[in-house]
């Protein structure tokens, strides 16, 4: 089974890219939130990968780093949640906060993650809580972390979310996309609208 593909983007639409590698277009299922990580289209990335072969189709799942597909894993472990829904639910909240909520056992939220609901956010907590192997650091609501996004914490201001929430929000963004190459890579203002739409999505 192969582990990873690597080729050009030549197309990016919700949940799914296309990735040309040596004249072969594949057709990746990919979540939103590894959709933000990986480059442009027509600039060369590195998908992780998953194939889910069934009776009835063939599917092929990709994700812009190991923990991304290593969180994918972890949900699928859900009674009741397939690969589909899977990534329908990363593409509505970041890793860094399914984590936050899964730790907290804060159900309340969990339960108005799209794709979710009462009765799977029961079975997620039974499941995961406490067992998401994902990277957190103490430091992740540090001054320096803010201070390099604070431009996006002030658009958020401007929109009416308080000074706390808006900071934290975006400290544990940046920290989970901190060691991610594909999210390094951009421009320091792609950077910043990566994390921004991120934020407005889950302080919603």
């Amino acid at each position: 089974m192969f582990n990873s593909i690597t080729g050009t983007i030549t197309a990016k639409l919700p949940h799914q890219i296309f990735l040309d590698n040596n004249g072969v277009e594949w057709d990746v299922c990919v979540p939103d939130s590894s959709i933000d990580m990986l480059p442009p289209v027509g600039n060369s990335a590195k998908i992780f990968t998953f194939l889910q072969h069934t009776d009835a189709a063939m599917q092929l799942f990709g994700f812009a780093n190991d923990n991304e597909r290593t969180l994918f894993f972890d949900l699928l472990k859900v009674e009741g949640i397939g690969a589909k829904s899977a990534v329908k639910i990363m593409s509505s909240v970041s890793s860094a906060r399914l984590t936050e909520l899964l730790d907290k056992g804060d159900l309340e939220n969990l339960e108005k993650i799209p794709g979710v609901g009462k009765k799977s956010a029961g079975k997620m907590l039974l499941a995961l809580k406490g067992k998401i192997q994902f990277h957190k650091n103490e430091t992740v609501q540090s001054l320096t972390t803010v201070s390099a996004y604070s431009d996006v914490v002030l658009s958020l201001l401007s929109m009416g979310y308080d000074k706390q929430s808006a900071e934290q929000k975006v400290a544990l963004l940046a920290e989970s996309l901190k060691n991610d190459e594909n999210f390094s890579s951009k421009s320091e203002k792609e950077r910043e609208e990566i994390i921004f739409r991120r934020a407005i999505m889950e302080l919603a």
